[in-house]
């Protein structure tokens, strides 16, 4: 059986594998030269023929991701392996320390595993030109070592055929009315990186208090970011309290009865990023996959096929989508949430009994 993995464990457990020390401060290198893709990185990514693509976006869109680099880049096939970013940074950590370097490229949707990994000099340094050219600073590390690759909203959501828009809870102090009991449902920080993003923020802003009121509301929970939209729009539930807006987003264009609703006192956000391990085993095709996934044709898809934020400033928004810039956002802190993950995970379970 195998034993839970801390984030604490995982700063422990695989720096050995990495061959360093694990520092407070991770040791600065220089920048690395942006690099584009040229053809000689698309043959050697070709010679190895594979790349492992471990990430917490949704499954349908994580794959369409991959087969369309597939079909650019034909002979180099993308294994995407899927879960909650909670259960993907698990992964690595237990991968690493049975000594398995399986993964190329990872996507969380968890800053704070970025922190860990960075301490453990886990992490490749590649920074794509086009990233440089076409995005502000603050979603790139300038030592190459990540890339935010998604900007992750975290609204209230609503079935229409159960609520009316103009009944429907406005903000966070509204869903402590009695009338919404048995009716709301919420992911879990455990499984989730935008759900713990979502609930160290609610938890900071509003205090624990404030979740101990909304947990005497026979809250629904489910694990993922991912569930919650699933379960509004089956009707199961009337509200959503966190998670993926923009599967709501899209469930309301393909014409589901969903909504989103942005809380007054702001929306939990997170930024998404990608990183390329050190240890990859095919580094090239890893480097191509990181160049092309933020370059303008890997964002735009992330725009018309996920309805999800792009930092990448040559991409074209989707008609009838809020911008990010007229969203009131809660303030991200992926700093806190690295120190205070496990303690969120324990009084989170305490709070909702699960």
């Amino acid at each position: 059986m195998r034993k839970t993995v801390t984030r604490r464990h995982m700063l422990k457990g695989s720096a050995a594998m990495a061959g360093t020390t694990v520092f407070a401060q991770p040791l600065r290198a220089a920048p690395p030269t942006p690099e584009a893709i040229t053809p000689a990185l698309i043959e050697a990514a070709k010679k190895e023929g594979k790349c492992a693509f471990y990430t917490a976006m949704d499954l349908e869109f994580a794959e369409r991701l991959g087969k369309t680099f597939e079909q650019k880049f034909p002979g180099i096939a993308v294994r995407v392996e899927r879960s909650g970013a909670e259960r993907v940074f698990t992964r690595i950590a237990q991968e690493y320390q049975s000594n398995i370097a399986a993964v190329d490229v990872a996507n969380t949707a968890d800053q704070a595993h970025v922190i860990i990994w960075r301490k453990e000099g886990l992490l490749a340094p590649y920074l794509p030109q086009e990233v440089v050219e076409n995005y502000d600073k603050i979603y790139y590390d300038p030592e190459g070592l990540e890339i935010v690759t998604r900007v992750l909203v975290s609204p209230f959501g609503i079935n229409t055929n159960l609520v009316k828009m103009e009944d429907a809870p406005k903000s966070f102090a509204d869903l402590l009315d009695p009338k919404w009991a048995g009716k709301m449902v919420k992911a879990h920080p455990a499984y989730s990186g935008t759900i713990m993003n979502a609930t160290f923020q609610i938890a900071r802003d509003l205090g624990w208090d404030y979740l101990e009121k909304l947990a005497k509301q026979r809250v629904l929970q489910v694990q993922s970011a991912t569930d919650t939209p699933k379960k509004i729009a089956l009707g199961e539930r009337a509200i959503m309290i966190d998670g993926a807006g923009y599967l709501v987003i899209r469930a309301k264009e393909a014409g589901q009865p969903v909504d989103v609703i942005y809380p007054a006192e702001g929306t939990p956000v997170a930024t998404s990023p990608s990183v390329v391990f050190k240890r990859a085993p095919n580094p090239n095709a890893a480097r191509l996959f990181q160049n092309w996934m933020h370059g303008r044709e890997g964002q735009q898809l992330l725009i018309d096929f996920a309805r999800q934020y792009s930092a990448h400033k040559q991409t074209v928004e989707k008609p009838g989508v809020r911008k990010l810039s007229d969203i009131k956002l809660m303030k991200e802190d992926p700093e806190g949430v690295e120190k205070g993950a496990d303690e969120i995970k324990r009084k989170y379970g305490q709070i909702f009994r699960v």
